[in-house]
């Protein structure tokens, strides 16, 4: 009896020990929240700061955001000065030194080339942001790009589970590339189009379809659109042969809805992350609604 005594505790104590540690990942918001379930499935357990209803520049660093933060391995966020009204108080008051700099803080648009640069910093002229627009996610192939350098460093902190994310960048790239095309042969009709935006958000979406815009209802970014600046916009509007008055799903519609009445051009919502519509469960889900949206205003 003695001599099975040692392989039976050894079997006992397997039996009881606990699996693997998922990785805690933090994401700052919806569309990299997706992008690590693309890449990771159920190798990671994410938690995801905000909504697609809620203006990012604006979010109050509550207790229960710092407790995740203060619980993560790895933070995604869009960077670019987008979170620091409120990111760096959650870092800081958390004491998560893995997530503070190093492998563990990962910035989505520090991936990619920026648009809109500024020359000059100075509050007199809005919200600006020193490295750039930082609204990425409008742009699949910086999507893609960012994609690559997140999958690394999901390999680099939990290398046990390496092959996984390896094959899902795989099959995630096929998938979303098949994508792109179908995508680009979609807008071809929005080529060239004129919008006016709520926010200057779309730099990026722009700059993929080879679409213009012309005026913004706010006048200077992050200050919100005033009566005598909307109606200045009026004639910019009707002259333009402008598409459509562009607006995100977290924005309110009356600006919009308003300069639309006096112009003819359709207000349109556009859902912006992951979340921001019924269609945009997912990141294809957010670009197959978002071109819906603007060749519906086309026709």
């Amino acid at each position: 009896m003695k001599a099975f005594a040692l392989p039976v505790v050894l079997l006992a104590a397997l039996a009881s020990a606990p699996a693997q540690a998922k990785l805690k990942v933090f994401a700052c918001e919806p569309e990299w929240a997706s992008l690590v379930q693309e890449l990771a499935g159920d190798k990671v357990d994410v938690d995801v700061a905000t909504s697609a209803l809620q203006d990012v520049h604006q979010i109050e660093a509550k207790p229960s955001l710092i407790a995740k933060v203060r619980s993560a391995d790895l933070l995604v966020c869009t960077g670019a000065e987008l979170e620091v009204g409120w990111l760096p108080q959650l870092i800081r008051q958390s004491g998560n030194a893995k997530v503070a700099s190093g492998a563990g803080n990962f910035m989505a648009a520090m991936q990619v080339k920026t648009l809109e640069k500024p020359t000059a910093l100075d509050r007199a002229y809005g919200d600006v942001h020193p490295d750039g627009n930082p609204h990425v996610q409008m742009d699949p192939r910086r999507v893609l790009v960012i994609a690559r350098a997140l999958d690394a460093r999901l390999v680099q902190l939990d290398p046990a589970n390496a092959t996984t994310y390896q094959q899902r960048l795989a099959d995630f790239s096929q998938r979303w590339l098949a994508a792109m095309v179908k995508w680009k042969a979609q807008a071809a009709p929005l080529k060239g189009r004129n919008v006016v935006v709520h926010h200057i958000s779309w730099v990026y979406l722009w700059d993929w379809l080879g679409m213009n815009q012309i005026g913004a209802l706010e006048p200077k970014p992050g200050v919100p659109p005033t009566s005598a600046h909307l109606a200045s916009l009026i004639a910019t509007t009707k002259n333009g042969h402008t598409l459509a008055i562009v607006r995100a799903a977290y924005q309110d519609g009356k600006p919009s809805e308003w300069l639309s009445d006096r112009t003819g051009v359709p207000a349109v919502s556009l859902p912006f992350t992951v979340g921001g519509d019924a269609q945009s469960k997912d990141l294809f889900g957010l670009f197959d609604s978002t071109l819906a949206k603007l060749l519906g205003a086309a026709k």
